[in-house]
């Protein structure tokens, strides 16, 4: 009798713990946690949640004619037709302006700088300038043509800061996806040679940014694949020779770690870094959201907690309008007001 009943706990023992195990494997996305078998850090960092009601105010198209100064298509190099930028004043104030500097997404070979127009008379009304760049794409370059581009647009702007009524002690960049990982990587690598083409112009100018937005970008391309694994995600696949990382990199991330390296904004991080807001939804397929989560782990260690926001949007998917209500630009540009006014 006892052995029966000591075999009925050891059976009764390995059925729980087969149960625990399959609902760990399979535990979905959700505002705890994006999976079973995230560090102590990642579950942390995972719990500034932001969840927007359904009756918020959506952004719509904007008609550019409502901005009464601007400038369109100025060539900020010409080494590419590619090289070009918007830019817009605010209707109101007599500046000079700080500026913010938007970068496009689209998996590095789609996209246009009037993407990002949506959200934009946000930044204007707040009193910011805004100049909405379009960069090479890798059907024309690999990288780092992009970066080249996003820093050569920054010394365009510095350079040429009177002209256009910009302070040009005073620039962000904000980006989306792809545009995300070059914002990212403006700011922790400011002034760093090996990402730097002076020929592009304005060799004199610093390429620094006093701050950053960094919206769902990839960051560390060798982890995602592992990451979607590790939280039961099925999502894009990244190691692959057609993946838009290998395209940008020239070959199969896996055989050019050395290049992908160089793409990684961790590479870069000091502790003079500008301030830098990082923005993941939790049901992103496309980009892990681990990639924001570590990368604002160690952002943190350098930086400290004053100068990071870390946010996963609940329930938002990778590219989500939700990034781009009013509500939630404005908590951003709450942000960027510390350090650029």
């Amino acid at each position: 009798m006892i052995k029966n009943l000591v075999r009925g706990i050891i059976v009764l023992t390995i059925v729980l713990s087969l149960g625990i195990m399959v609902y760990q494997f399979n535990m979905p996305i959700n505002d705890k946690t994006i999976g079973g078998n995230l560090s102590a850090t990642d579950k942390l960092s995972i719990s500034n949640i932001v969840e927007y009601p359904s009756n918020v105010t959506m952004n719509k198209t904007v008609d550019i004619a409502i901005f009464k100064r601007k400038w369109l298509d100025v060539a900020y190099a010409s080494k590419s037709e590619t090289q070009k930028m918007d830019i817009f004043l605010p209707n109101e104030g007599k500046g000079p302006f700080p500026v913010i500097i938007l970068i496009h997404g689209g998996f590095y070979k789609t996209g246009d700088k009037k993407d990002e127009r949506d959200y934009m008379i946000e930044i204007l009304n707040r009193g910011y300038a805004a100049a909405s760049i379009n960069y090479r794409l890798i059907d024309e370059a690999t990288f780092p043509a992009q970066i080249y581009d996003v820093k050569a647009a920054i010394r365009y702007v510095r350079a040429n800061a009177s002209k256009y009524n910009i302070n040009s002690n005073k620039i962000a960049t904000w980006g989306t996806s792809a545009g995300g990982h070059l914002s990212a990587l403006a700011g922790t690598s400011g002034d760093v040679p090996e990402l730097d083409n002076l020929e592009l112009g304005n060799a004199n100018q610093s390429t620094k940014i006093q701050a950053a937005v960094d919206w769902f970008g990839p960051i560390n391309f060798l982890t995602m694949d592992d990451q979607f694994r590790e939280s039961g995600v099925d999502g894009q696949v990244h190691n692959v020779a057609t993946s838009s990382e290998s395209l940008l990199i020239g070959k199969q991330i896996n055989l050019a770690k050395d290049l992908v390296q160089k793409a990684n904004p961790e590479t870069y991080i000091t502790a003079d870094d500008p301030p830098i807001y990082i923005q993941h939804g939790t049901n992103d397929i496309i980009v892990p959201i681990q990639q924001s989560m570590e990368f604002s782990n160690n952002l943190v260690k350098y930086i400290g907690s004053n100068k990071l926001v870390y946010e996963s949007l609940k329930g938002a998917s990778h590219g989500d309008p939700a990034f781009r209500r009013k509500e939630n630009v404005d908590r951003i540009l709450d942000f960027i007001d510390k350090y650029l006014k």
